[in-house]
């Protein structure tokens, strides 16, 4: 295959502008797939995906295409997901691409993570071609979006490609600027091997495989190979290109992307980033490889079963080869016995992550409060980075806690600006500014507290604007705040389960509705139970769960009172007794009512 002939291409945009779509218009413009084979997002293969509507895993497949001269090229395409959680997903996608498809809504315009894909994609020095989709929409504007497209990457407008991927509308221009703009991958065919890892996935039969790029030299069968962060050899046994199902061929040569089966059963040897090498001559240079994900959000996996245990660490170690941006180290707690403390990139990541578990691998899970990292400063002037509440020290050898602060990005329509600005002064917002992108729509920038954004906030932000905002935010420092630790004492001893580092000024409250909450939720005994929301030893708000009461009195008619009292001082007796000797039972629907403490 000569590099002339191939075109390595990916597909960014803001969620729901279209990606998938047009990547089924695009396979089926170049005959991939037969009409058997066809259905809507069809590059969206995982169970998850498809319920959801959206795209959580970038998607690599080849494609052949004759240009109207009779030439014929190898089209490399990769889909990518466009919900601000999986950014690093995109990240991935465009180390293994020259150039990328700039998806725009035509009826919505360009939105905050059209931009972040879009500085993504310039970054990594990619051709980018402008394409406005849903031109067939009754709201679109098609003319007026390519001026805004046109402004932003200072380019003529007949550059910008209109195109309705659902009626299949100019999807051949599409094909020919591809093959017109993007250039050529480079490499050398006699050089040592050097391919990409851009993503994994673990076949039972067949143990971890690779997805690379190939950037120089050759991958066959019978070659051994190793890698650039562990020296263990191992043989190839397969190698070819996805075509929704693996295809195998001869060989790859540079410039091509495509999978690598060498029966690797370390899970952890085929990391994503890392450098693919030929065993019995090594590459000098590696490859620059990716950035190291940092995690966002931190939460407590446990199973309900504790006997899971293993099957939840295997299922973690199978689920981090396909998702390199998931953390995970081993924790216990008095409450829940043993689990794991995972990191995630963002709520929505945790959601998939969860579902994946339960469905994929089917392990029963409890979830404590998600959590962001702070950085705390003791008295002796070291550093502790904390992810969980539980591992925060004592107040007395706390000199300040560091909270993260993101720098947001909201687009919205200018009539909700009043309910936007009053949700992000609501969770501790500082404004820096606004401005029109055009009369009806307006960008507000807020720095925020990422703890106060993990949650709820996306809802919250999509309910107060009848869903058309959008929000994109990059970390930018941490910053001192008066923060401190609400624990939740059940009968006097704490449950770790349901701590968590707040402001100050949001305990109160916080902690007020979440006894109020547990009150509900945790089943009544025989004797009272004392439920306590603590800052260190100060109690801020307490409730009782009441004890059942057996009318012990209701056989004694008439007489004496003290008959009655004597019944009552017994039975006083007997549960004072096994309130020391009793332990409550909390059901999990207790755990999950902490997740959703913002809807009340």
């Amino acid at each position: 295959m000569l590099l002339d002939h191939i075109r390595n291409f990916c597909i960014i945009a803001h969620i729901d502008h279209g990606k998938s779509t047009l990547a089924d218009r695009l396979l089926e413009a170049t005959h991939t797939l037969d009409e058997r084979e066809m259905r809507e997002q069809v590059l969206d293969t995982n169970e998850l995906e498809r319920e959801r509507g959206i795209t959580i895993k970038l998607h690599a497949v080849r494609m052949a295409y004759t240009a109207p001269g009779g030439r014929e090229y190898v089209f490399n395409l990769i889909d990518t997901p466009g919900h601000v959680d999986f950014t690093y997903e995109v990240s991935r996608s465009l180390a293994a691409c020259e150039g990328a498809l700039l998806v725009v809504d035509a009826s919505q315009g360009i939105q905050a993570q059209t931009l972040s894909n879009l500085f993504l994609a310039l970054d990594a020095d990619l051709e980018i071609i402008p394409v406005i989709n849903k031109i067939d929409l009754p709201a679109a504007e098609p003319g007026r979006r390519q001026e805004e497209l046109a402004d932003l990457l200072g380019v003529e407008l007949d550059s910008i490609l209109l195109t309705s991927a659902k009626e299949g509308v100019g999807i051949e221009p599409i094909l020919e600027a591809i093959v017109d703009r993007v250039p050529p991958p480079e490499g050398d065919p006699s050089a040592a091997l050097r391919a990409l890892i851009f993503d994994s996935f673990y076949d039972q039969y067949q143990g971890a495989i690779p997805s690379i790029r190939v950037v120089d030299g050759a991958v066959r069968p019978g070659m051994e190979i190793t890698f650039g962060a562990v020296t263990d050899r191992y043989e190839v046994t397969e190698v070819g290109f996805m075509r929704l199902g693996r295809v195998p061929q001869p060989e790859l040569l540079p410039g091509e992307v495509g999978y690598v089966a060498a029966a690797i059963k370390a899970v952890s040897h085929t990391r994503v980033g890392d450098t693919v090498l030929d065993a019995d001559n090594r590459a000098e240079d590696l490859l620059a490889g990716y950035q190291e994900v940092h995690p966002m959000v931190f939460a407590g996996l446990y199973p309900t079963d504790t006997d899971d245990y293993e099957a939840l660490r295997d299922a973690l170690d199978k689920l981090k080869l396909n998702d390199a941006s998931l953390h995970y180290v081993p924790e216990t707690s008095v409450a829940l016995g043993f689990g794991f403390r995972c990191g995630f990139l963002g709520l929505l990541h945790m959601e998939i992550v969860q579902e994946r578990l339960d469905r994929e691998f089917g392990v029963d899970l409890i979830t404590t409060v998600p959590n962001v990292e702070y950085r705390v400063l003791l008295t002796d002037g070291s550093e502790l980075a904390v992810e969980s509440p539980a591992s925060l020290p004592d107040q007395g050898r706390i000199e300040s806690i560091s909270e993260p602060v993101v720098k947001a990005r909201i687009l919205c329509p200018s009539e909700y600006i009043g309910n936007v600005q009053k949700l992000c002064h609501d969770r501790r917002g500082v404004f820096l500014g606004m401005r029109y992108l055009d009369p009806e729509r307006v960008e507000l920038d807020f720095e925020l507290p990422l703890a106060e954004i993990v949650l709820d906030f996306y809802d919250r932000l999509k309910g107060g604007t009848r869903g058309y905002a959008a929000l994109d935010y990059e970390l930018l420092e941490y910053r001192v705040d008066d923060l401190v630790r609400l624990d939740v004492l059940v009968n006097g001893d704490p449950v770790d389960a349901f701590s968590i580092i707040i402001h100050r000024e949001k305990s109160y409250d916080y902690g007020r509705d979440l006894v109020r909450r547990l009150k509900k939720l945790i089943p009544r005994q025989q004797f009272a139970v004392a439920l306590q929301a603590t800052i260190g030893t100060q109690v801020i708000a307490r409730t009782n769960v009441k004890a059942f009461r057996k009318n012990v009195t209701g056989k004694c008619y008439g007489g004496d009172i003290t008959r009655k009292r004597k019944l009552l001082e017994k039975q006083k007796e007997g549960k004072k007794r096994m309130k020391q000797v009793g332990s409550v039972e909390i059901p999990q629907e207790a755990f999950m009512a902490v997740l959703q403490l913002g809807d009340s």
